[in-house]
């Protein structure tokens, strides 16, 4: 029997087979057996078993992804119960009672600070911003500078501060009262804004800067006049109606105030430019603005270098109340402003000359020394410059000056402690930088800055403290120094007074001030007839709300009498100084200065090298 080859040729069949059917079923019985015997994948069970009796599947086939059975139920299982312990969760935090943790409150100095601010606010003169909070004042001065005198090029002195308990401006305290404001916002704008003053004392800053680009020619890169003060406060004259003849609310005014210019005041116009300058840096991100100032402050510089002389040596009036000893200082103090706003060398070269620091005194000492002032800004100067040093290090040719700037710095801040002898001290504390003449507050607050600051530049520039002859001091002992004058003005003295007005319980009620003594009720006094108030033994009707008084006298003693200036009468130049010391101290150690903010300008110390030269080619 033949069949079909696949491969092409018969296939020839056997048909004579001896095998019988019963033999091959008995040897396919053996092979079931066989195959029996061996275990079966389930894909070979599958085959054998009928569609009931296949073994339940062990994948879930989820239409994207094939997952084994049982991930599948325990990740199910997991997203289950940690919804339903998410759930308990949100249900125990929503009914069990919330205890909120409140901020602490503000400690001493912010609130002083605030406080301190609002001094500035009742010394503005002009119109007065819908928003300046002193209800008893309004504009005043409307007319300052505006007199029939056609030769002056000054025509119009509408604005700035009043300098005191009277209603004179005086540019000279007010320009160092400017700069010093600017100099606290350049360290510590974060502590202003943490203190929600930032706006605010940047806002006293332009006011003054405004009023001092009235007072010359602020669009000219020469100027030959440069106006001093407004108002006049000599009374040798007799009865002429005049700003501390009268005793009248600012608002009232009705006699005439003089402009008094100068010519050669190197002192004034260098102190100005120190404003202009430090403000420009505060401002700097108003270009168009901070760039008028730096103009201005140039202009101010350059006037002070043409035309030498002291601003008060021929006016009578500077000399009784404001009385400048030397210039020198304020090129020193200005030159360094200046380079800080402009990044021009020539300005530290001038600042940093051997010559120029002689004539300011550095190298003399004296019982003095080391203590700033509106009349003597060298110590500011020194604090300054050693902060150049020693955050940027200029080298060569600026070092060996800058070191010894630098360790005048650490004589003067030796000089401050109890355990030196160069200043007594009152039984209650207060340190006499004055020599126990009047009015010390204001020399002490810029002390306890000038060391809350140094402090801050020395833990900036991971310095531990500083040596006094062979004794390390750290820097927590100026910053306890600064603390304790600080917190005699605060109240903690033999009287238990305070001397910023408002602050406390129990401060000065009988403030040297016109516009504080008189009442705000509708009725204009004349020249003479506030001279009830001012002698009137009642408290005065409006708080001056931050107002430092001048102080006590060298054995703590107080006399809260309104005809006493001496002990109740508050300055511009002192608040400064105080706000200054105030927001140093005030808020976390841990909000340091800012370090770089007043290197805006200035140029990196080493220039990158130009590029190697082209190789030589024959």
């Amino acid at each position: 029997m033949y069949g079909r080859d696949p491969w092409g040729g018969p296939l020839e069949i056997n048909a004579t087979d001896s095998a019988t059917e019963e033999d091959r079923s008995r040897n396919l019985q053996d092979l079931d057996r066989a195959a029996l015997s061996r275990p079966l994948d389930e894909t070979q069970q599958s085959w054998l078993l009928g569609p009931g009796e296949q073994k339940k599947k062990k994948y879930v086939d989820l239409g994207c992804i094939i997952v084994s059975r049982k991930i599948f139920v325990w990740t199910v299982g997991t997203v289950l119960f940690a919804a339903f312990l998410a759930g308990f969760i949100a249900l125990i935090v929503n009914t069990v009672p919330r205890h909120h943790h409140k901020h602490p409150p503000p400690d001493n100095y912010t609130l002083a600070l605030h406080k301190a601010l609002m001094f500035f606010n009742a010394q503005r003169s002009g119109k007065l911003p819908k928003h300046n909070n002193v209800s008893w004042r309004g504009n005043s001065g409307m007319q300052d500078g505006k007199s029939s005198d056609t030769s002056s090029a000054i025509k119009d002195l509408v604005g700035g501060f009043y300098d005191a308990g009277d209603a004179i401006k005086f540019n000279f305290p007010a320009s160092f009262s400017i700069t010093m404001l600017s100099w606290s916002v350049i360290e510590y704008s974060a502590k202003y804004e943490a203190a929600g003053e930032l706006d605010h004392v940047k806002e006293i800053i332009k006011w003054g800067t405004d009023y001092f680009l009235k007072s010359f020619n602020s669009t000219a890169d020469t100027i030959t006049t440069l106006a001093a003060q407004v108002g006049v406060g000599d009374t040798s004259g007799g009865s002429t109606p005049n700003d501390h003849y009268c005793w009248t609310r600012p608002e009232d005014i009705d006699y005439e105030r003089p402009v008094t210019e100068c010519h050669s005041c190197s002192d004034l116009a260098a102190e100005m430019a120190a404003a202009l300058a430090s403000a420009s840096i505060v401002f700097k991100d108003n270009k168009a603005y901070s760039k008028k100032l730096v103009h201005g402050a140039t202009t101010l510089f350059k006037f002070s270098r043409d035309q030498r002389g002291r601003y008060s040596a021929g006016n009578s009036e500077a000399s009784i109340f404001y009385n400048s000893t030397s210039y020198w200082d304020e090129y020193v103090w200005g030159g360094a402003w200046m380079y800080f706003a402009t990044g021009n060398s020539s300005y530290l070269k001038l600042a940093t000359a051997p010559g120029l620091a002689k004539h300011a005194g550095a190298f003399w000492g004296g019982s003095d020394y080391g203590v700033l002032s509106w009349d003597n800004k060298l110590a500011g100067a020194q604090v300054l410059l050693s902060r150049l040093r020693l955050f940027l290090s200029p080298g060569y040719p600026y070092e060996e000056i800058l070191r010894t700037f630098h360790n005048q710095t650490s004589i003067i801040m030796c000089s401050y402690l109890p355990v030196f002898t160069s200043f007594n001290r009152t039984k209650g504390g207060l340190i006499q930088l004055n020599h126990g003449r009047p009015q010390p507050l204001q020399y002490v607050v810029n002390a306890a800055f000038l060391a809350a600051l140094y402090s801050d530049y020395l833990d900036a520039a991971d310095t531990p403290g500083w040596y006094c002859g062979p004794n390390f001091f750290s820097t927590d002992v100026l910053r306890n120094f600064a603390k304790t004058q600080i917190d005699y003005i605060l109240g903690k003295n033999p009287r238990k007074m305070s001397y910023i007005v408002g602050f406390g319980n129990h401060y000065p009620k009988h403030v040297h001030h016109r516009g504080a003594s008189i009442p705000k009720n509708k009725v204009k006094y004349n020249c003479k007839g506030g001279w009830k108030w001012r002698d009137s033994s009642k408290p005065n009707p409006n708080t001056i709300v931050g107002a430092m008084v001048a102080g006590p006298d060298k054995h703590d003693g107080f006399r809260d009498v309104r005809t006493n200036y001496n002990y109740t009468e508050p300055t511009l130049a002192g608040n400064a100084g105080l706000v200054a010391a105030l927001v140093a101290l005030s808020g976390d150690k841990s909000t340091s200065i800012d370090k770089n903010t007043i290197f805006s300008a200035v140029p990196p110390m080493f220039p990158t090298p130009p590029p190697p030269p082209a190789p030589w080619k024959p």
